[in-house]
């Protein structure tokens, strides 16, 4: 059973001489504490949970009162309370939101999207704010996410759709503001009697026809720009197709100091639940690439100031290169290099789950052939010796 009091600390007495009044939590035989702005002179003045011989003692007892009261009702708001430790159950309380439903969409999303710009993810984050700065201006400024109603979703949606926007374009619009009301339920920032996105269908994008044919790719590996800004963006592209299709802000982000093995955690899935160690065997034809790439610390340096500008330069090189290249289709881009290896690994009837593996995609494992087999690094090396040889031997 959980208890909920008022307690002052003896050994807690501020420089000034006072005692910090403390809400305790008593959880599985232990007693975690929250501390309050409230104090008292001296442990005097504090007798069985009520302030006594201060001037302002009624008022503290009002409000302390108040306080209780709130933490009472924020716990018969947990879930399952009992499989929390007293510390787990402690800090959530003491975040919980009030029952008011005061929290605001950019209130949370705000936190949301500092954490996504920690992660490194700004472009995710930018992309987020954005349409959700799209969103209030709908709703005519932030709105408290209790305001959130399947009937303003609705009427947002039909407004989107009276655009003659794309469904996968509505999507991506609505996208932001689903992740943000999701989070604050989780978080318990708000409780809804529907949620609001419960009629909601979200219209998934097609998938990016940007692969580009194995001949094509042989005639990038051969290519040579005699520019050296065109000659590293080449590099970085037949790079990512060696390392098993691995992005570009992984490769910036990648340490090379074994010359002989690879072993990251994508950074748009180190932090969840899907993501897992990719591990594999560096291809012999690779390294030649990156001793040209890397510098003495053993990374790759980008030629901008920010990852997006890079990026941006990137992409735009990759197409004056196609086209002097001689490709047969020059709306190509750096995730071109992904698509296009698993695209030849799969037309030369390697397993989809090897696959996976090796661009370090997030891997299904409820599947029950994961109850029988395990997919480990040297079945990556084989699948990225054969791919890059469709490259390298013709």
């Amino acid at each position: 059973m959980t208890t909920i009091k008022l307690a002052v600390l003896r050994h807690t007495k501020s420089k000034d001489g006072t005692y910090k009044i403390r809400v305790s939590v008593g959880h599985k035989s232990e007693t975690h504490y929250i501390v309050t702005k409230y104090r008292v002179n001296s442990l005097a003045n504090f007798v069985n949970g009520v302030v006594v011989g201060q001037p302002d003692a009624k008022a503290i007892n009002v409000k302390l009162r108040q306080l209780l009261n709130e933490y009472d009702e924020r716990l018969e708001r947990v879930p399952n309370s009992g499989e929390l430790s007293c510390e787990q159950l402690r800090n959530l309380l003491r975040d919980m939101p009030s029952s008011n439903n005061t929290a605001t969409l950019m209130g949370v999303a705000q936190r949301y999207l500092d954490h996504l710009r920690k992660e490194g993810r700004v472009s995710s984050a930018n992309l987020m704010e954005y349409h959700l700065g799209k969103f209030l201006e709908f709703t005519h400024g932030d709105i408290f996410l209790a305001h959130i109603t399947p009937q303003l979703v609705d009427d947002y949606l039909h407004q989107l759709r009276s655009r003659k926007l794309s469904p996968s374009y509505i999507t991506i619009c609505v996208n932001p503001v689903v992740i943000i009301t999701n989070y604050a339920i989780k978080m318990q920032l708000v409780k809804y009697e529907q949620n609001p996105f419960a009629f909601y269908k979200r219209q998934s994008s097609p998938p990016r026809d940007i692969d580009i044919s194995v001949e094509d790719m042989r005639k990038l590996y051969r290519y040579k720009p005699a520019k050296r800004k065109t000659r590293k963006v080449l590099d970085l592209f037949i790079l990512s197709y060696m390392l098993g299709g691995m992005n570009l802000k992984d490769l910036l982000a990648y340490q090379f100091t074994d010359k002989e093995n690879i072993a990251y955690r994508r950074i748009k899935t180190k932090n969840t639940n899907h993501g897992h160690l990719t591990e594999f065997g560096i291809v012999s034809e690779a390294y030649p690439i990156i001793s040209r790439l890397i510098n003495d610390d053993g990374r790759i340096v980008m030629d901008s100031k920010t990852y997006d500008s890079f990026k941006y330069c990137v992409n735009r090189s990759l197409k004056t290169i196609a086209t002097k290249a001689g490709l047969e289709r020059t709306d190509i881009s750096f995730y071109s290099a992904r698509k296009s290896f698993v695209q030849h690994g799969f037309d030369l009837g390697i397993p989809l789950e090897i696959l996976e593996y090796a661009i370090g995609q997030s891997m299904k494992t409820n599947r029950p052939i994961y109850n029988y087999a395990k997919i480990m690094k040297r079945h990556a090396d084989d699948a990225i010796r054969k791919i890059v040889d469709l490259i390298v031997k013709n």
